[in-house]
């Protein structure tokens, strides 16, 4: 593994444990030429998930574009970044687990928001009013009333 600090090609693993219930490992190392430690992580190769955009377009699904959309969404609320880490996780193991191959952006949509309802209410509305594009005040207000019926 490479060092991201200077580059030298040969590290030695330091310590090695499970996470995200045992679908990773993750592993500190230590450079054997500057000798700082990185930490990288391991799993299952899984087949690519495509992606079908509103426009038909195709893309392969990045769970980095995912996380930076919960996070901009996330801006100023009290959630983790551990949680929205493992919010990605469960809509990756949900779309890997199905048998699809190809998945509509508005279903990974409908994902991210039944989780991020349980997670915080504020970051639901934030990025419902992005996803469904309300195109008025009474639309957003119809989301509401949704919501609050629901509790």
């Amino acid at each position: 593994m490479k060092c991201p600090f200077c580059g030298y090609e040969e590290s030695k693993v330091v310590d090695s444990r499970p996470t995200d219930e045992g679908e990773r490992i993750r592993r500190r190392r230590e450079c054997l030429q500057c000798g700082k430690r990185f930490t990288t992580y391991e799993m299952i190769e899984s087949l690519p998930i495509i992606v079908i955009k509103k426009d038909g377009s195709r893309e392969t699904f990045d769970r980095e574009k995912l996380l930076n959309g919960l996070l901009r969404a996330c801006e100023k609320r009290p959630v983790s970044f551990d949680a929205l880490e493992h919010t990605v996780d469960e809509i990756e193991t949900v779309l890997q687990n199905s048998l699809d191959r190809e998945v509509s952006s508005e279903h990974i949509g409908e994902l991210v928001m039944e989780k991020l309802k349980g997670l915080d209410e504020v970051t639901y509305v934030r990025f419902a009013s992005v996803y469904r594009q309300f195109k008025d005040i009474e639309t957003f207000m119809q989301e509401l009333t949704k919501l609050l019926k629901k509790d």
